[in-house]
């Protein structure tokens, strides 16, 4: 098991760079925890975050002390919390030359940074590549940097909330009787004892809703967090998408292409007035007239992306922003100035809407996207 010669497998490739994070946050950190971690990977497989999770603490952790330095680190390199909803099974399969994993693991941030041999690829392109540029404010990324923050919001991996469905599935611990399971259950050796099956909700996943500002005091986010969209369509599959400045244009179409660069590239082609002025009020408007009885439905999670910068009516932007948050199940206010040092929700537009906005939080780094996404994983099922 010792045997690293197909260097190239994803899967060392991560460890190999999860390895050197650790020795960065202070724990013990050499090429033996590197083949301690893949072998108890290939014991537990790579299905449940959870087994993964703990399988490298019990390899790396030596005192209680260190156990918060290892989640620290867990987290940045693998995603926010301990949950895990890969796109399909990954499976180890031993083979005589030594281990191989047929799929990359879906959590890994630093192994695709820059597409270098991984002999060639320094500590800075693993583990203090991804801390720098977690702190870094979008609007000063340099366009490599902007390539790599791209690329690690690609691969963020996280499962959104779920909720009761008004449909009912079986369940033993369920508060209704299901009189058809029941009634055929009579048939066959226990009818005569007549077994009481039990429904219970269904669980789905609660649908997301984005309106996004794409005025020009907007223009340095914009792209970024539309590819942040992109990529939670990728997680959720039901996502609504809209853009606003002086008009509201709908381009959930538009972000349904696989690949996020022609997805942004639509777009930008469907919309006209990018980095113009901003109606925030009239965009509601519109959104609450047009298109809120076809896409509210199933109480989706709302994300307003905005500085809040606004110069339509205030009256106007009150009276629809109460409308629209009484339509959804939640609202999310997202500013990418709001982590800046003095940052005060002081212009016209956030002072009126934030009475009707249950999370007000950053958005301008790749830290404060991971707070949204820690946000959408624990979102209540009811609505306080």
């Amino acid at each position: 098991m010792t045997d690293l010669q197909p260097l190239a497998d994803p899967l060392i490739h991560n460890l190999v760079h999860f390895t050197r994070l650790l020795r960065a946050q202070g724990l013990r950190g050499v090429p033996e925890t590197t083949v301690a971690m893949l072998e108890a990977a290939e014991a537990v497989g790579l299905s449940d975050r959870d087994d993964v999770y703990y399988a490298f603490r019990a390899v790396v952790v030596a005192r209680p002390e260190e156990v918060q330095l290892f989640d620290q680190a867990f987290e940045l390199f693998f995603g926010s919390g301990r949950r895990w909803s890969p796109m399909e099974p990954i499976e180890l399969k031993v083979h005589p030359r030594g281990p191989r994993a047929h799929v990359i693991a879906p959590t890994s941030l630093a192994a695709d940074i820059g597409g270098e041999e991984p002999s060639e690829v320094s500590d800075e392109a693993g583990a203090s590549a991804v801390t720098r540029l977690s702190k870094r404010d979008f609007a000063d990324l340099t366009p490599e940097e902007y390539v790599q923050v791209q690329r690690l919001i690609a691969r963020m991996v996280w499962q959104p909330a779920d909720t009761k469905s008004r449909r009912w599935e079986p369940s033993r611990s369920g508060s209704r009787p299901d009189l058809r399971r029941t009634l055929r259950g009579l048939i066959g050796p226990s009818g005569d004892m007549m077994p009481l099956s039990m429904s219970g909700p269904k669980a789905r996943r609660r649908p997301l809703l984005v309106l996004a500002d794409v005025s020009g005091s907007m223009e340095r986010y914009t792209e970024m967090l539309l590819y942040f969209v992109h990529a939670a369509r990728g997680r959720l599959g039901r996502v609504e998408a809209f853009v606003f400045s002086t008009n509201l244009h709908r381009i959930t179409r538009q972000l349904a292409h696989r690949d996020p660069k022609v997805a942004l590239a639509r777009v930008g082609g469907a919309v006209h007035d990018w980095s113009s002025g901003t109606l925030i009020g009239d965009a509601l408007a519109d959104f609450n007239r047009n298109w809120s009885r076809r896409i509210v439905r199933g109480g989706p999670v709302a994300l307003i992306i905005s500085d809040g910068w606004d110069r339509g009516d205030s009256d106007l932007l009150r009276t629809e922003m109460a409308t629209f948050a009484r339509n959804v199940h939640r609202v999310v206010w997202l500013n990418p100035l709001a982590g800046r040092s003095g940052f005060a929700p002081d212009t016209r537009g956030m002072r009126t809407v934030l009475p009707f906005v249950d999370d007000f939080l950053p958005v301008g780094t790749l830290s404060d996207l991971a707070a949204v996404v820690r946000l959408l994983e624990s979102v209540p099922k009811r609505k306080r």
